[in-house]
């Protein structure tokens, strides 16, 4: 069992982490003071290598940034890049539909639209978590669309335009965990408990459907009536994507003062997960799995991505502090250890995405139109607050 002395550490390492480390690495290279928003793809030093905008990170770093004035205390600065990114957002980044595009130039013109809609996802968090910070109706007003966009587009019959032919038809674990997390940031920053109604269905549907009691892991894709689809698609597992669900189950449990079942639903899958995640021979944790052991088609399957690992700190941790278990603090100080190993650069700051499965760095990169400020803020921010709760503070 870990001392209060070493959940003293612990907090302090995710402490500066966040505020001493990663928020001023953002704060100081990624924002554009010109233009407006956030620039992700920065280089190793915090150099801009290509000055493309990331869609989903005008929703997320707002979300972050946001998310720290509320929480942790009311620096300017912090809601200042907040409002900057969601003003980007709206007036550069969102087509006459009402959908967000993923990618945009420096200026705001349009480059790329998906045929998911994340980006939708993400504004609809920042705009909530805006609205708390200001209390200004536009952002709540905003939160709401953004949010209903998602939806249908996710779950209306025929709204998406299919990904397979109907010769194989499947639907995805993603859709519903973000769900999930989206539902439960407008729930907290617009105090509307309607939102309970929407995470009870999907974490209804991800335990019939994904996760597979035969096989004991948490499937990515299915068939539409909870088939199992014995191709690649199927077959595939992603660990850090399951564990990060299983703490948006955790989470809900605690928020609404206890749910066993949710206890024990996100509790088993972190559990199956880690088991088929964590890397026997080199440690950290490998990116897909393929549920009956045949060869992975994508060649990163064994590579080592800094998301899953922030995934797997938070999930382990929030189930330790859910069941009590001490499984789950010795796999929390696992993923810990490999991943401050790693993952950190102690010269220039921030984490390293990408490494081969040894932990060695495969590039050099701080940032990218996947990588910026959120899931490494949002695992120390969490792990900070858990400890806190654990500790008293």
């Amino acid at each position: 069992m870990p001392t209060s002395h070493h959940k003293a550490t612990l907090r302090t390492t995710y402490e500066r982490l966040l505020l001493d480390d990663v928020i001023p690495f953002w704060l100081r290279n990624g924002m554009d003071t010109e233009h407006g928003g956030i620039v992700t793809c920065l280089d190793r030093q915090g150099n801009v290598a290509d000055d493309d905008k990331s869609v989903w990170f005008q929703g997320r770093a707002a979300w972050m940034f946001a998310t720290l004035y509320n929480e942790i205390g009311q620096h300017e600065p912090w809601l200042t890049a907040a409002l900057s990114c969601l003003d980007f957002l709206d007036r550069k980044c969102t087509h006459e539909s009402g959908r967000l595009y993923f990618q945009v130039t420096r200026e705001g013109e349009p480059l790329r639209m998906r045929r998911y809609v994340y980006s939708e996802a993400f504004g609809a968090i920042g705009h909530a978590a805006a609205y708390r910070a200001t209390g200004n109706s536009y952002h709540k007003e905003r939160a709401q669309r953004l949010f209903e966009v998602y939806m249908d587009w996710s779950f209306a019959p025929g709204r998406m335009p299919p990904k397979f032919e109907p010769a194989r038809r499947l639907t995805s674990l993603a859709s519903r965990m973000i769900a999930i997390a989206t539902a439960q940031e407008l729930r907290k920053n617009l105090i509307d408990n309607r939102y309970d109604a929407i995470i009870d269905r999907m974490i209804g549907e991800i335990d019939r459907l994904f996760v597979n009691r035969k096989f004991q892991a948490v499937l990515e894709n299915v068939g539409p009536e909870d088939q199992f689809v014995d191709h690649i698609e199927g077959r595939q597992l992603n660990p850090g994507h399951a564990l990060e669900c299983a703490w948006f189950i955790l989470e809900e449990s605690r928020i609404r003062g206890g749910i066993p079942e949710y206890v024990e639903l996100g509790s088993t899958i972190v559990d199956w997960m880690w088991r088929w995640g964590w890397d026997e021979a080199h440690g950290g944790i490998l990116y897909f799995r393929d549920v009956k052991m045949k060869p992975v088609a994508e060649y990163w399957h064994d590579m080592k991505f800094w998301w899953p690992h922030c995934e797997a700190m938070i999930a382990t941790l929030m189930a330790y502090e859910a069941t009590g278990q001490a499984k789950f603090s010795e796999w929390h100080r696992n993923v810990h250890d490999w991943s401050f190993a790693h993952f950190a650069d102690p010269e220039y700051g921030e984490w390293y995405g990408y490494l081969h499965r040894d932990g060695s760095v495969s590039q050099t990169c701080k940032g990218s139109l996947w990588k910026g400020p959120f899931h490494l803020p949002r695992m120390a921010w969490l792990c900070k607050t858990m400890l806190d709760r654990d500790l008293g503070d």
